[in-house]
């Protein structure tokens, strides 16, 4: 009997590449394979006249008939059938390696197919065996059960997936955004910084030059007075050394002269500095830097709407409970509770705050003059409006689409710097003296302040909006 190496060597050639049976009446084409005559003809017939006709294996051409019997490979295939092998690649495989019987079984203890002998050898006795093909059919059904599961977990790790990339996208983003407005302010703290640099040698150069002017006055004074003494001392040197006749001329006189001298004591000049130069604390705080172009705003009640209540001042405002019959003018907001302020700036830097209190509500900004007064509007700086919102327990930036601002400590006044050459409007957190937002953009024309009280909310919110009174050291470089 030949060995199962040697049966598998023949066995390659004897099979027909498109039935994966025995050769019956092997025919052979041009590029050498073989094939059963009757599968040949049929892979023929299917492909339908004027088809090229390619081998079935290596997809050579050749054409219909051109093929020839094989006599000697269609010996050697009955020579295998005597041997009783079966057709079928990898038959090394189906052989047992301990007694080269046929693989018919499955041990399920052990989970490997078994021959026969297996089956009866002392290792398998005990073991429960069933047919390889109906465990192969069990255990085919069993791994399609288990293949909707890991299906379904597979969806579930790439949604997963999706959400964690669009997370850190929108991460990266807040990281970009966060870096770029750290960035901002600190170049606006060091353009600041050193125009207070500027300002602090410029006022130290005239405390220096009105001191050091007083004291050389002083110097020249009592240098007057020495040498006027040293004359006097030398003349009553040398009046000494005169004869008795000369020495006596005058001498009252000159007596009288020496005895009223008296010396002028010098103006008292402090040596102390006058103003404090407290450059740490200006460094660490945005907030004393933009108080040199703190401004005094007011309102303007030619642009209230008239729902709004004014105080005598101007300086505070308040939603009010009916509507006032005022005059319907070209300049007041018909439709939102909102109140400009009377100035404008068409150029330089300005800052002012709001007490906003513990109210519920509230709109601050600036905008340009020439905005809409009646009917809709929407707030965004397309339309010429540059504000920030409370609304709901949220603040937000008045854009498209709104950018929710994070708060740590909720103000209780609000900051707003207008840089008109830069083109931006900063908002800041008086209360715990950090940055909310940083509009940027270019300006053109004149911007007023922008106030908006919200609505009472059953009283909850009618509490007014105060503009803060300006710091006593404002008034620096405006840059009108």
């Amino acid at each position: 009997m030949a060995s199962p190496a040697t049966a598998r060597d023949i066995e390659d050639e004897a099979i027909c590449s498109i039935c994966l049976g025995y050769l019956t009446e092997p025919v052979t084409i041009a590029c050498g394979h073989n094939f059963c005559r009757a599968c040949l003809s049929q892979y023929c017939a299917e492909k339908g006249a004027g088809t090229p006709l390619t081998c079935p294996q290596c997809r050579a051409q050749f054409q219909k008939g051109e093929f020839r019997p094989n006599t000697q490979l269609s010996n050697i295939v009955q020579k295998l059938k005597q041997l009783g092998l079966k057709p079928g690649k990898g038959q090394k495989e189906d052989l047992c390696e301990r007694h080269e019987e046929r693989l018919k079984l499955f041990c399920e203890e052990d989970g490997e197919t078994i021959c026969l002998v297996c089956e009866k050898s002392r290792n398998h006795k005990s073991h429960t065996v069933v047919p390889m093909e109906e465990a192969a059919q069990e255990y085919k059904e069993k791994l399609q059960e288990s293949l909707g599961p890991l299906r379904k977990e597979l969806e579930e790790a790439l949604v997963l997936t999706s959400k964690e990339k669009e997370k850190t996208t929108e991460w990266q983003s807040k990281v970009k955004n966060k870096r770029e407005m750290i960035a901002g302010e600190f170049n606006k703290l060091h353009t600041l910084l050193r125009e207070e640099e500027q300002l602090l040698l410029q006022s130290l150069e005239e405390e220096e030059r009105e001191t050091l002017q007083r004291l050389r006055e002083n110097v020249t004074k009592l240098s007057q007075q020495s040498s006027s003494l040293q004359q006097l001392i030398t003349e009553l040197e040398e009046k000494c050394q005169q004869p008795v006749i000369e020495l006596l001329k005058d001498v009252k006189t000159t007596l009288s002269r020496s005895e009223n001298v008296k010396l002028q004591e010098p103006e008292a000049v402090s040596t102390d500095l006058k103003n404090v130069y407290k450059i740490p604390e200006r460094c660490l705080d945005m907030r004393e830097m933009l108080k040199r172009f703190a401004v005094d705003v007011t309102l303007d009640p030619d642009t209230a709407n008239p729902n709004l209540v004014l105080s005598e001042d101007r300086k505070r405002v308040r939603r009010g409970d009916t509507c006032q019959d005022l005059p319907n003018n070209p300049q007041r907001f018909d439709r939102y509770p909102i109140v400009l302020g009377a100035e404008g700036f068409a150029g330089g830097r300005r800052y002012w705050e709001v007490e906003v209190g513990d109210k519920t509500g509230w709109i601050l900004g600036v905008c340009r003059e020439s905005v809409e007064r009646k009917g809709e509007s929407f707030l965004s700086p397309g339309n010429g409006y540059w504000t920030v919102w409370l609304r709901d327990g949220g603040y937000k930036a008045c854009i498209s689409p709104s950018t929710p601002l994070p708060l740590i400590v909720r103000p209780s006044r609000v900051g707003i710097f207008l840089d008109y050459e830069a083109g931006e409007v900063s908002f800041y957190n008086v209360t715990d003296r950090s940055h909310l937002f940083t509009f940027t953009g270019t300006f053109s024309g004149k911007l007023r302040p922008y106030f908006n009280p919200g609505l009472n909310t059953g009283g909850k919110n009618s509490a007014p909006l105060i503009i803060c009174p300006v710091p006593a050291q404002a008034g620096g470089n405006l840059r009108p």
